[in-house]
């Protein structure tokens, strides 16, 4: 059974990887991986250094050219997109990128109103609106609208970062290392935040991340980049799993810490 209590065979797959091939001259990152994600869930993706966990999650939204393999979201083939297509899956997704990738020279509020701006054509007090309420769904206090990101703490960044993610009331959120540089209060704050932001909105979660708190607090499923390959399971089933990097990464010092 699915962390969602359906078994996984009947669960709508929202992005399907299927062989898919990384390679930049001669060094390989993927070699063929499958993966699944179901809609609703949260997958935490790990691996070693130099794995390509980032490389996955920019393949899946168009910003890495694969070199072979397919992928799929909402069962559409990206690689047969038109231009037009790709605007309109783009819309069904948000990015939260490592730091919250804020533009310095804008406001917060006018951080989050960008999508709008690129995709949409509503009126300034509409977006105004929006980006409020986007605010405060992320925790942050109204004052923080006006202000510069250079104002901002490091998890006051990712929080508008993630409102920005919201901005399109997306389907999928893909997070890049959403509690790196976070103290540990504030990375559990942000864990939190992101659990109940999928609950309450029916999202599914994409996150790359490192961070063994993070994916206990926040994960239904794990995706492990080892040996240029993935393994997928529960966080309970990969410590069975007899590879030496997934055996020391999930039952090590850490591992035995988070759990």
């Amino acid at each position: 059974m699915s962390a969602a209590g359906q078994p996984r065979q009947e669960r709508e797959v929202v992005i399907k990887v299927r062989q898919l091939v990384n390679a930049f001259g001669s060094q390989v990152l993927h070699d063929h991986l499958d993966l699944d994600v179901y809609r609703g869930e949260v997958l935490g993706v790990v691996g070693g250094s130099g794995t390509g966990k980032s490389v996955l999650l920019r393949s899946i939204i168009g910003l890495n050219e694969i070199t072979s393999g397919t992928i799929e979201v909402f069962g559409r083939n990206t690689a047969h997109l038109n231009e037009a297509q790709w605007r309109e899956l783009e819309q069904r997704w948000g990015v939260l990128f490592q730091e919250g990738a804020l533009f310095s020279s804008q406001t917060v509020a006018e951080n989050i109103q960008v999508p709008m701006r690129e995709y949409l054509n509503m009126p300034q007090e509409l977006m105004n609106e929006i980006a409020s309420m986007k605010i405060s769904m992320v925790g942050l206090p109204e004052l923080a609208a006006s202000k510069q990101p250079s104002e901002l703490s490091g998890g006051m960044k990712k929080r508008a970062g993630l409102a920005r993610a919201l901005a399109l009331d997306p389907e999928i959120v893909f997070l890049d290392e959403p509690t790196a540089g976070l103290d540990p209060i504030s990375a559990n704050m942000f864990d939190t935040l992101v659990k109940d932001l999928q609950k309450s909105l029916n999202l599914t979660v994409f996150m790359v991340t490192h961070d063994l708190d993070t994916l206990r607090a926040t994960t239904d499923r794990i995706a492990v980049l080892v040996d240029h390959k993935i393994v997928v399971g529960t966080m309970d089933e990969l410590r069975k799993n007899p590879h030496p990097w997934i055996q020391e990464y999930f039952s090590g010092p850490r591992g035995r810490a988070a759990a």
